[in-house]
């Protein structure tokens, strides 16, 4: 590296520090210095020797993706500062895409990293494919900007289902998201992810640990959430109708469930695709009207008017096992006038089915409320691994 651009680099490594733009994380301040050593040159390093020399510990390459977490949470981090307090630096630090350095580019040339996908994580209870998806607002726009043939979605937006969706109000689609945490074990750095369905931001984590404390050291916010796979490809099926029903692409904003918030709920129609357990918010909403109650698990609806259960056998099954999930769809009307749709599953099959159904005018034509009124219908989904083969309508509630 030439002089001038170690002395650029060393500057904004300084402004960086200066700006307190890392926060409490250790972990983080411990990888910015390590990759800011001037020892180093601006050389690329190996995930194995970060692992080692920042946390200290081996890296399990059978699953364990922690470095990665904290090199896209640095790499947020140097996106904000530079968004914000660093605005008019003349310089920028990158970290180039599946690399392990730090670079400066000047500020006109530096090119935005693209987002990379999260990698697969092994939930403590079973195994699920999941992608990082919160922070990705380029991937919201991309997705946002897929096409279909209009005619098709102008009838579709006319069902019974959409009708009226966004004619008096722009959209929001909230896509369901969950928090995790690390698992430290009480070493240096986070040994696994956890997704405890009790603890869903840093304020519910630093509560729990307020009532454990003998668990304190062992359990660390990670500021990081994700969304499962099945949820990803529904917005992407969901998203042109949105945008023919709203009327253009300026009248749509995407939102993770973690970043929904009760006036938001009221300024907007709102379109929720996502697991039904990832509804945060919504959850009151949507089944304080529903003819559906929440079993013992997310992965259990309760008929409200015949007492039947509905089990979705998704989450436990293997990938090549034929498995039966439940999609749910409903639209109805908010305190405030406005719409709510939810295009929902217990798992990764059934919401992918649901923005299927929910984006075929054919399968939309038997949901048909009293007028304007609202509409509800759970399906039962088949399908092997996470591929659906099929829905069927097994309740439909007006």
């Amino acid at each position: 590296m030439s002089g001038q651009r170690s002395e650029a680099l060393a500057a904004q490594v300084a402004r960086v520090r200066e700006s307190g733009i890392l926060g409490r994380s250790h972990g983080l301040a411990r990888l910015f210095d390590h990759l800011a050593d001037p020892a180093r040159g601006g050389r690329t390093l190996r995930e194995a020797d970060v692992a080692q020399d920042v946390f200290g510990r081996e890296l399990d390459l059978s699953g364990d993706a922690s470095v990665r977490v904290y090199i896209h949470r640095l790499r947020k981090k140097l996106d904000d500062f530079y968004a914000g307090p660093g605005a008019a630096e003349p310089h920028r630090l990158v970290i180039p895409v599946g690399e392990y350095r730090l670079d400066v580019m000047e500020t006109e040339t530096a090119p935005v990293a693209a987002a990379r996908p999260r990698p697969r994580w092994l939930w403590p209870a079973a195994a699920a494919a999941l992608v990082l998806v919160a922070a990705n607002a380029g991937a919201w726009w991309w997705v946002a900007r897929e096409t279909a043939p209009s005619r098709e979605l102008a009838r579709t937006a006319a069902s019974p289902l959409w009708a009226g969706v966004g004619r008096d109000r722009p959209v929001i689609v909230v896509v369901g998201d969950y928090y995790i945490f690390g698992d430290t074990d009480y070493g240096e750095g986070p040994k696994r992810m956890i997704r405890a369905f009790e603890i869903n931001s840093p304020a519910d984590l630093d509560a729990w640990l307020m009532d454990n404390p003998q668990l304190q050291g062992r359990y660390v916010d990670l500021d990081t959430y994700y969304t499962p796979v099945g949820a990803t490809l529904a917005l992407r099926e969901i998203m042109p109708l949105v945008r023919q029903a709203a009327g253009g692409i300026d009248r749509v904003r995407v939102l993770t469930a973690s970043h929904l918030t009760p006036d938001l709920m009221k300024s907007a129609d709102i379109v929720y695709v996502g697991y039904l357990s990832a509804l945060r918010v919504l959850q009151e909403p949507v089944f304080e009207r529903s003819r559906f109650a929440i079993g013992s698990t997310f992965d259990e609806l309760v008929d409200r008017k015949t007492g039947q259960s509905f089990v979705s056998g998704a989450g436990t099954a293997s990938g090549d096992r034929p498995n039966r999930d439940y999609g749910y769809l409903a639209r109805f009307q908010g305190p405030a006038g406005n719409h709510f749709v939810i295009v929902a599953g217990n798992r990764d099959i059934g919401v992918m089915q649901m923005a299927e159904v929910a984006t075929d005018p054919k399968a939309l034509a038997g949901l048909k409320g009293p007028g304007d009124g609202p509409v509800e219908a759970l399906y039962e989904v088949d399908g092997v691994g996470r591929t659906a083969l099929g829905a069927k309508r097994v309740v439909a509630a007006r």
